[in-house]
C-alpha cells in the first residue's frame, strides 16, 4: 500500500479509470461481435458511432478505431456482393 497522500489518490483515480474503461471497452467489443453476426449497412452506422466514441474517450486510438471502421465496412460490402 501507498505511504504518500498523493501516491494514495493517484491508487483511487487509477481504479475509477480502469473501471470506465473496461466498461467501454466491453460494449465495445459486443457491439462489433453483433455487427459481425449480422451485418448489415444499418448496424454499421451504429457500430462505426460506438468506435468513434470510445475512440473519443480515450479508451482506443484514433487509428485504431479507423482500422476497426474500414475492416467492418470491408466485410459488409464483401458480404453485400454475391
Amino acid at each position: 500500500m501507498a505511504n504518500i497522500k498523493s501516491a494514495e489518490k493517484r491508487i483511487r483515480t487509477t481504479a475509477k479509470k480502469t473501471a470506465r474503461n473496461r466498461g467501454v471497452k466491453s460494449k465495445l467489443r459486443n457491439v462489433i461481435k453483433k455487427h459481425r453476426a449480422g451485418a448489415s449497412a444499418d448496424t454499421l452506422a451504429g457500430t462505426g458511432a460506438e468506435i468513434d466514441r470510445a475512440a473519443a474517450k480515450g479508451v482506443i486510438h484514433k487509428n485504431t478505431a479507423s482500422r476497426y471502421k474500414s475492416r467492418l465496412a470491408k466485410a459488409a460490402k464483401k458480404s453485400a456482393t454475391p
